[in-house]
């Protein structure tokens, strides 16, 4: 269904077609979500959450952009709020923080424990800065373009290119740090 269709009935007070709506964009929420919040029962909260502030703002969707954009970037902060409450670290640092940030032991036996490369991969992405993650997986991951990001993220698109630059460079000291420990062994 068109995004002008299904936001025209939501408003009219078509709740199946907000259930819709939430179907459609669940694991795009659950995405979002999961990739900054780690605990099972903060993630159900937030995700429903989400849907209550979608179907609560959705009267302001100026349909600029792509509906299931706008519910990622509802996500997104949502996220970010939330994090920022309890306290985790979502703010820019500086490259020498992060260098101290992501230079963490990893034993042989962590290494050949990875059932796959794909695991091993995310688990290193999951170790970034909250930021560099998020940009760097809804570019890779999800395919989204610079705009969409800087749109979801509230970012500029330039600092959403830096910081997927930075995140890919981080990534790759971490991966050649984790290949050289493996030849030495």
């Amino acid at each position: 269904m068109e995004d002008r269709i299904l936001v025209t009935r939501i408003l009219d007070g078509d709740l199946q077609v907000f259930k819709l709506l939430v179907r459609q964009n669940e694991k795009l929420v659950a995405h979002m979500i999961g990739r900054l919040v780690k605990h099972d029962g903060e993630r159900e909260d937030l995700c429903q959450e989400v849907f209550i502030r979608v179907y609560e703002k959705l009267s302001e969707f100026n349909f600029q952009s792509k509906l299931s954009t706008w519910i990622a970037a509802i996500a997104y902060r949502h996220a970010i709020n939330h994090l920022r409450k309890r306290k985790v670290f979502v703010e820019h640092v500086d490259d020498e923080m992060l260098q101290e940030k992501l230079i963490t032991p990893v034993t042989p036996e962590v290494i050949l424990s990875e059932q796959n490369t794909d695991e091993f991969i995310l688990s290193l992405i999951d170790a970034l800065p909250v930021q560099y993650k998020t940009v760097l997986m809804l570019f890779h991951k999800d395919n989204l373009n610079y705009l969409e990001i800087a749109e979801i993220t509230g970012m500029p698109d330039g600092t959403v290119k830096n910081y997927l630059f930075r995140a890919r460079k981080m990534l790759k000291e971490k991966i050649l740090k984790q290949v050289r420990k493996e030849e030495i062994l």
